[in-house]
């Protein structure tokens, strides 16, 4: 595969699981699985700031509400527009709540917001009184 095919992956990569908590490691992992070869994290990270330079893809810091402080990975990713988020992908994928996510971003930041994401846990004991925690 060469370096336009990796981009070209990486970018319907990113479009298909817009509004979904990933970072550059899972996206390696991503292509190894699927059969597409080895892709170093670092030259993902390159093609994801490649996208964010052109203002397709705009990536949203992740925050502890708990901790009161970001976490540095995983990250979410919202194309700038939607329209060609779904053109990119033929109008395959159309998960109503992700692009609905992603549609909501966008017109925080337009209104001037600065838009963090964020998972709050918590505990819930099952029928045996175990713990398990949840997002």
């Amino acid at each position: 595969m060469t370096d336009p095919e990796k981009l070209e992956r990486t970018a319907k990569v990113i479009a298909s699981s817009t509004g979904s908590l990933t970072n550059p490691t899972k996206l390696a992992k991503t292509f190894e699985s699927n059969g597409y070869g080895m892709v170093t994290n670092k030259t993902i990270n390159s093609y994801i700031n490649y996208m964010q330079d052109a203002f397709l893809i705009e990536k949203v810091e992740r925050y502890d509400v708990k901790g009161r402080k970001y976490i540095s990975t995983p990250s979410k990713y919202y194309f700038s527009d939607i329209g060609l988020r779904n053109a990119y992908l033929n109008f395959r994928q159309q998960e109503e709540n992700h692009i609905m996510e992603n549609v909501i971003y966008n017109e925080l930041r337009v209104r001037g917001y600065n838009v963090d994401v964020g998972v709050v846990e918590h505990e819930l004991k099952d029928n045996e009184g175990n713990r398990k925690r949840t997002a």
